[in-house]
């Protein structure tokens, strides 16, 4: 190591700071949060101090530096540019054995101040000894995606039980076993939604059962995980930490590589999906699965396509949870419609095109349809349909049939938000024949309404829409951002 990583206690102590811009700013908030008294000397203060200045432990000084301002300070920081005052602060600091730190100086910095990650009391720390500041900030910007802000809530929440816990179980691996349990169970979920009184219920329990060796065991748990409709990275937090946790995972035919890669990789996987006209495993089935693997003691995985609450029978799985008993996390996920939409640069809606949205199961026997066409068939919205490919055809035919226009713009959008996804746009009278054309399998999302028509304008992901916006920068004409 080129320093010594410590946690410095500052509360109440006087730290000294040089220069009123923005780099001040960010150090006199950090040490401010820190619970440190600052003092601060600049001849002005940059907009950056308006909210600072107002906490009682700010104090703004405009005279000159003296040797006698260091007498009690614990730290001091140089943020000026200027070589004189740069060199006028150092000494002082140096003469008073006061560690300073002078920005983008190493030379002269008796300790430097890492990135900081601050979920406290959890705060994580991350340096690059000043090689490379912006890789810390960098390597800072993944952990935040890695760690919610409910991290300290529990460790706070922790912290409050650490000399109860110690007071009653007194073997030291039993009470390892025990806060390995607190931290990757039901304790730590309830902390993290904000569910207080569950958790305090939850962790006396588990507490009363260690205490008396007798830890708790069979308590299985479904989580039933929103995986989208195929991007890895639309994924929730909540839902990569689920994954992790697994024992067994149950998931769709929707759900690709990608997003089954990161689920923990010594987790039994079992396939349930079901292609059109091909129910391979029944949904009943399914739902006995779930409960037989929880009443095993298993942590089990329903990785599902979309959200799990829209057209994903999702409710049905629970409410056979439910009536058995079982306890189950759901974990909403981004939806097919507002995926592939988003990706394909179609609004849902929009003030001059639509002002509703509706989602439809395009499902039908025989071609025929049980859906509400009055509604469906009204201006200024736009409708969305799941699962309308395989009777694509009749389906445009039978809006047409009840009054839509025929040249009311419509598209298909193949494996949306994938690497590989195509969009197929038309009208109500000739986008199946274009689907038709094409041979591309779905999945596919189908969009109808005048939104359709924004596509060409607001749609970045397509390559030759790229092309033209790098060509028309490089000849320096004027493009939208």
């Amino acid at each position: 190591m080129d320093h010594l990583p410590i946690f410095f206690d500052v509360k109440n102590k006087p730290i000294i700071i040089v220069g009123g811009e923005t780099l001040g700013a960010r150090r006199t908030d950090m040490a401010l949060r820190a619970g440190a008294n600052v003092l601060l000397f600049a001849d002005e203060l940059s907009d950056e101090f308006d909210k600072l200045k107002l906490d009682e432990k700010f104090e703004h000084a405009t005279e000159p530096l003296s040797a006698e301002h260091f007498k009690d300070a614990v730290l001091a920081y140089s943020t000026s540019e200027d070589e004189a005052v740069i060199e006028h602060v150092h000494g002082l600091a140096r003469a008073a054995s006061v560690p300073i730190n002078v920005a983008d100086n190493p030379a002269l910095c008796d300790f430097i101040t890492p990135s900081i990650l601050d979920r406290a009391p959890l705060v994580v720390g991350i340096s690059t000894a000043g090689t490379s500041p912006i890789l810390g900030r960098m390597i800072k910007a993944r952990l935040e995606t890695m760690l919610p802000a409910a991290y300290g809530q529990f460790a706070d929440f922790l912290g409050r039980y650490r000399t109860e816990v110690m007071d009653r179980i007194k073997d030291g691996a039993l009470r390892r076993r025990f806060w390995e349990q607190v931290m990757d169970g039901a304790v730590f979920d309830h902390v993290l939604k904000g569910h207080e009184k569950d958790a305090v219920e939850e962790m006396n329990l588990e507490l009363a059962a260690y205490a008396e060796g007798t830890p708790r065991h069979g308590a299985g748990e479904v989580y039933l995980v929103g995986a989208g409709p195929g991007d890895p990275d639309l994924l929730t937090f909540r839902a990569l930490r689920l994954m992790q946790r697994a024992d067994i995972v149950l998931y769709d035919r929707l759900v690709g590589d990608g997003i089954l890669n990161l689920v923990r990789r010594d987790a039994e996987r079992v396939y349930v999906g079901k292609l059109p006209k091909e129910h391979s495993v029944p949904q009943e089935e399914i739902s006995e699965w779930l409960v037989k693997h929880a009443r095993d003691g298993k942590r089990v995985l329903r990785l599902k396509g979309g959200d799990p609450f829209i057209f994903g029978r999702g409710g049905e799985e629970i409410e056979k949870l439910a009536d058995e008993g079982i306890r189950f996390q759901v974990v909403p996920g981004v939806t097919a419609a507002s995926g592939c939409a988003s990706y394909a640069g179609i609004p849902l809606t929009h003030r001059e095109h639509a002002q509703a949205c509706i989602f439809v199961t395009g499902h039908g026997k025989d071609g025929r349809f049980d859906l509400d066409w009055e509604t469906l068939v009204q201006p200024s919205q736009t409708v969305c349909i799941y699962m309308g490919l395989t009777h694509l055809p009749e389906l445009l035919g039978e809006f047409i049939r009840r009054g839509a226009d025929p040249d009311l713009p419509a598209a298909a959008v193949f494996k949306g938000t994938r690497s590989d996804q195509h969009v197929v746009a038309g009208a109500l009278s000739d986008l199946a024949k274009k689907v038709a054309a094409t041979e591309l399998a779905g999945p596919a999302m189908i969009i109808i309404g005048t939104v359709v028509s924004l596509r060409d304008k607001l749609n970045w992901y397509r390559p030759e829409k790229r092309e033209r916006t790098i060509a028309k920068t490089h000849s320096k004409e004027t493009i939208r951002p």
